[in-house]
């Protein structure tokens, strides 16, 4: 099928290392709409894959050839799970499960990195208290999840600084502001 893309590349020989993936397909990533109404958020699919591909970007990332799903739900469904794994009552507004690790001999050709899971209601709701828009907090817990699934934390303070300075470079360059920063007065 001819998806219009115009790039061609020549045969590589077996002198010839393979070329390094193209950013988008370093990471690919599914988005599934579970519940929760993300109207608000629109384009949707488009600021989510803005957020991915500023991680796949990045050069400070060591990102094999990778794959998560990203699913939209709401407050209900992540409180059920924030309650099953986390045992906390009470909704959130992301959740990452990382993807069990497997043998080398059961790998399929791209690792596996999880899933993200957000809510909708509490997306929104911290969006118009911080006074942003929901859309650029989309992106960002959409970054901070992939980050969780890469093996970032921020357990300690001194891992914090550094996810939280990984994470307002990779959203810079998708024109959202720093969600780390006092807000102005």
């Amino acid at each position: 099928m001819d998806d219009g893309d115009s790039r061609t590349s020549a045969p590589s020989t077996a002198a010839e290392p393979d070329p390094e993936p193209e950013p988008a397909e370093q990471l690919i990533v599914d988005i599934v709409e579970d519940a929760g109404d993300w109207s608000g958020f629109a384009p949707t699919t488009a600021a989510i894959m803005a957020a991915v591909n500023a991680v796949a970007e990045s050069t400070e990332i060591a990102l094999e050839r990778s794959e998560a799903t990203v699913v939209l739900s709401s407050d209900a469904v992540v409180r059920d799970l924030n309650l099953t794994y986390r045992q906390q009552d009470k909704p959130t507004n992301v959740l990452s499960f990382p993807a069990p690790s497997l043998p080398a001999d059961l790998r399929p050709d791209r690792k596996m990195l999880g899933d993200i899971v957000l809510a909708a209601e509490t997306v929104i709701s911290e969006a118009q208290a911080l006074a942003i828009p929901p859309v650029h907090h989309l992106q960002h817990l959409v970054v901070h999840g992939l980050l969780h699934l890469l093996g970032y934390d921020h357990l300690t303070d001194a891992q914090a600084a550094e996810m939280e300075r990984l994470e307002t470079k990779l959203l810079s360059r998708i024109g959202v502001a720093d969600p780390y920063a006092e807000p102005a007065l």
